[in-house]
């Protein structure tokens, strides 16, 4: 099977093993790239074969692009440690990629994403999907700091099966996560010359409406309710970060 997995991470003994079981028999290589992790990450690799590269981060988009670089499958599935592919996904990539007719460059996925342990299915989460699975040759990951995504100009389909998402197990990881990502998109913001808006502080019940009840996010429940709270107030965190940038002038 020419595929190779492109794994990039830092800390993830946790998530990294269910990650790792569900490409066992379908990766012919793992690309693993490490930031200098100092926990059981690099054992946990190891044990799985993987073919580890130590890379200091500095952002997602050149650290996916290095993990690219390296490997040598025509085709490329990127996945992050807290995702993992249903038994039936595994066989539905197994079978695209042996077909000799089939003329795609790349397949979106579509997601099951869990939060606070609710699968998801409503609040803009509920219909997602990413360009995960594609030929080396025909794509690479986006500039972006945050939310690189994968570019590609060949020509694309859907598989029918979903990637499992468990990024939010519990409100301590989703904080920290939180905290990272709205630095990171308020560093993406300023990169690109936009400016601070007042307007956006004042969002929070305009994007809590849009994800509670123009997208149905009450039908998940206390999980929805706590998902368009939290989410609403992302983007009031970004723009005051970016507030603050526009202050500190030697800010990069």
């Amino acid at each position: 099977m020419d595929l190779s997995l492109v794994i990039t991470a830092k800390n993830e003994e946790k998530d990294l093993p269910s990650c790792l079981d569900s490409v066992k028999d379908l990766a012919s290589e793992i690309i693993f790239v490490d930031d200098n992790s100092t926990d059981k990450t690099r054992e946990i690799a190891e044990k799985y074969n993987a073919k580890i590269f130590i890379r200091t981060f500095d952002n997602y988009s050149n650290q996916k692009n290095y993990a690219l670089k390296q490997a040598s499958g025509k085709w490329i599935l990127h996945l992050d440690p807290d995702e993992k592919l249903t038994p039936e996904l595994a066989r539905e990539i197994k079978q695209v990629i042996s077909d000799a007719n089939q003329t795609y460059d790349g397949f979106y996925i579509p997601y099951t994403n869990y939060f606070l342990g609710k699968n998801m299915k409503h609040g803009g989460l509920g219909k997602e999907k990413h360009l995960r699975l594609f030929k080396k040759t025909t794509a690479g990951f986006g500039k972006g700091l945050v939310h690189e995504g994968i570019k590609t100009e060949g020509k694309t389909s859907q598989l029918k099966n979903k990637i499992i998402h468990n990024s939010y197990p519990d409100m301590e990881e989703y904080l920290k996560k939180f905290n990272r990502y709205t630095t990171l998109a308020a560093r993406q913001m300023h990169k690109e010359g936009k400016k601070f808006s007042y307007f956006k502080l004042l969002s929070f019940p305009f994007e809590f409406h849009k994800r509670y009840t123009l997208r149905l996010g009450f039908l998940d429940g206390i999980a929805g309710l706590i998902w368009a709270g939290l989410s609403a107030f992302y983007v009031v965190v970004k723009y005051a970060k970016l507030w603050q940038m526009e202050k500190n002038k030697n800010v990069k």
